[in-house]
């Protein structure tokens, strides 16, 4: 996990989370789960499956995968991006999900808590 002895600026955390999607991407979980405090990294999948890949599905567009598709082949997180990020008054942001060019209804929220040591990101929520 990422930490910061202080506070850690917007463009920093941002930054991890980038990181943190990429390596969903690629298909790196595990590493992916260690550099935030996390979320089961399956949540987050199902999650992201269901708000793009399974929006598809659900409109009879690509039926015939099986109901375990977002966990057996990843490749279809190759086409996910991160959209904007938005920041609260305190230490609370969530980012949009796109999915083939459109944003999805799905966001993933993360927060920056203090730690013993001092200051890491955490999350994602999923927003619906």
């Amino acid at each position: 996990m990422r930490t910061w002895p202080e506070a850690p600026a917007r463009a920093d955390v941002e930054a991890v989370v980038r990181d943190y999607f990429d390596l969903l991407r690629a298909g790196q979980v595990d590493d992916a789960a260690q550099l935030v405090d996390h979320t089961p990294v399956p949540h987050v999948l199902r999650s992201l499956w269901k708000g793009s890949v399974g929006t598809t599905l659900d409109e009879g567009l690509g039926s015939g995968l099986p109901a375990d598709a977002w966990s057996t082949d990843l490749s279809w997180l190759g086409e996910l991006h991160l959209g904007d990020f938005s920041w609260g008054d305190s230490n609370h942001f969530y980012v949009e999900i796109v999915y083939r060019a459109q944003v999805s209804e799905l966001s993933l929220g993360f927060w920056v808590k203090p730690l013993d040591d001092g200051w890491a990101v955490s999350g994602p929520s999923t927003l619906w």
